[in-house]
């Protein structure tokens, strides 16, 4: 059997074929930002590659040209924009919905827009993003005397991340915590001036390639991500796996995070309890969590029984 993955998304179709049984025969087609690559570059790649299943990660373009083309059977994974946002653009959203429509199978990410799949493709399933146990590994805590460090490691990005929410609840603890911050995000700018503006002090971080976030998630007590959506994002699962902690706002209403530990952090007062709380104790339960349903190993088997159930063996 041969697997086709194209484009990504969060490392997810990267870390999917690497895990893949060995003996399995693999091609990873991706494509960047430029002009050329994205348009008749991944036709031309699309066009000519052969294979026993087709697995397009983001509903776009990528995904239309495989169905386009006729290649069988394809499976379309959202990754959250794709279904939060293109699907209202004035350009995008056809390209969206023929795709919802005529994929053999639609996966998405994260259970906050299975609902959103589900009202054009019933079948639509929720597939847990994994995790690359080779970067992403726990290290014991560094013992240190002072303030508890903290790590806003997600894009700053106030309507879906919720940094602002993040850096209010911080500041009301700021004499307690020492903050770091990734630079990167469409709001980094405002990011820093609110923190200023609430006397909170950020250590600004360089962005960096994606399997050298590990140091950074070593280096920290605790790692906020984003308070918004309800879902757990990739740099929780990634800072899980590293042996910390992680407060977001994970909902309570989606059943996929039913053992999840740590629920309904929705406000800057619980925002507060749970980063004085985060510990050890924590991090145990949500690795418990993480190794069931995000261990790299996990989810490719429930990637080949999918295949399976396509016909595909």
């Amino acid at each position: 059997m041969k697997v086709v993955m194209i484009n990504d998304c969060a490392f997810v179709a990267e870390t999917l074929l690497k895990y893949l049984p060995p003996q399995m025969e693999k091609q990873h087609i991706k494509r960047t930002r430029g002009v050329w690559s994205k348009t008749l570059g991944i036709a031309y790649d699309v066009w000519r590659v052969k294979g026993d299943v087709f697995h397009a990660h983001y509903l776009l373009q990528d995904c239309y040209i495989a169905a386009r083309l006729g290649k069988k059977p394809l499976i379309g994974h959202a990754h959250g924009s794709d279904l939060r946002k293109s699907l209202h653009h004035p350009l995008w959203r056809r390209v969206v919905k023929h795709n919802l429509k005529n994929c053999d199978k639609i996966l998405v990410s994260t259970p906050d827009v299975l609902s959103i799949a589900k009202k054009f493709r019933e079948d639509a399933e929720y597939f847990p993003n994994p995790v690359d146990s080779e970067y992403f590994y726990p290290k014991p805590f560094i013992k240190h005397d002072g303030k508890k460090k903290v790590l806003i490691a997600s894009d700053s990005n106030w309507n879906v991340k919720g940094t602002d929410i993040a850096i209010k609840a911080l500041s009301k603890i700021k004499d307690e915590v020492d903050v770091s911050i990734v630079r990167h995000g469409a709001d980094f700018d405002r990011t820093a001036a609110l923190a200023s503006s609430l006397g909170l002090h950020l250590s600004i971080l360089p962005k960096v390639p994606h399997q050298k976030l590990d140091e950074y998630y070593w280096n920290t007590d605790v790692v906020i991500d984003r308070f918004k959506l309800g879902s757990l994002g990739v740099i929780s699962l990634e800072a899980i796996a590293c042996g910390r902690p992680v407060v977001a706002y994970v909902s309570s209403e989606f059943p996929e995070y039913a053992a999840f530990p740590l629920k309904a952090v929705d406000t800057e007062e619980k925002a507060v309890d749970s980063i004085r709380n985060a510990d050890n104790r924590l991090w145990e339960k949500e690795y418990t969590y993480f190794m069931t349903e995000h261990g790299a190993t996990v989810v490719v088997e429930r990637l080949l029984r999918l295949y399976e159930a396509l016909g595909v063996s």
